[in-house]
């Protein structure tokens, strides 16, 4: 299973919480949450394959611009499935992140979710009933583990169209 990661500045390593404006950028090479997701991606045959990503403002200030240009790379580079997050309780990352997740299901047709803390209310209200939304802590908070866990599960339940909605039930908003 080949799966594509988007990610603010911060979880791809590109900036800090200040740099807002770092343009789009890739990785072959898992960087951020990826990394600590690998113990999690071979129990389910998963390996990342690309890290997309751009600051928070960058994205707020270009939103159709950098979908249009993430679902391109999507296209190209045809992942099984694109995971947007883990955005924590960065409010700008998890919009971003609710956002391109939907744009990449109705322009590519490649299943997406996105990952995020209970703190992004407003997003988890707006997209929970569009895409799948796995519950994450918020940074530094208690769970990481069992989170990633649920992205790999949910990633593979997706792809594989297998106990999506189990899966779904016990890791997503509701």
């Amino acid at each position: 299973m080949k799966i594509i990661m988007i990610y603010d500045q911060i979880q791809s390593g590109a900036g800090i919480k200040d740099d807002h404006m770092v343009p789009l950028g890739a990785s072959k090479d898992p960087v951020g949450p990826a990394v600590m997701m690998e113990q999690y991606l071979k129990k389910v045959d998963g390996r990342v394959v690309a890290c997309l990503y751009c600051g928070d403002g960058f994205y707020e200030a270009n939103p159709a611009e950098v979908s249009r240009k993430l679902c391109a790379m999507v296209k190209k580079l045809q992942p099984d499935v694109v995971i947007c997050g883990p955005a924590f309780n960065y409010l700008g990352y998890g919009k971003m992140a609710a956002e391109v997740a939907k744009d990449i299901i109705d322009t590519t047709g490649v299943p997406a979710f996105a990952a995020m803390s209970k703190e992004n209310e407003e997003t988890i209200a707006a997209y929970k009933d569009k895409i799948h939304i796995v519950e994450t802590p918020k940074k530094g908070g208690f769970g990481l583990n069992e989170a990633l866990e649920g992205m790999c599960l949910m990633a593979h339940a997706m792809v594989n169209k297998d106990k999506e909605a189990d899966v779904a039930a016990k890791y997503c908003f509701k």
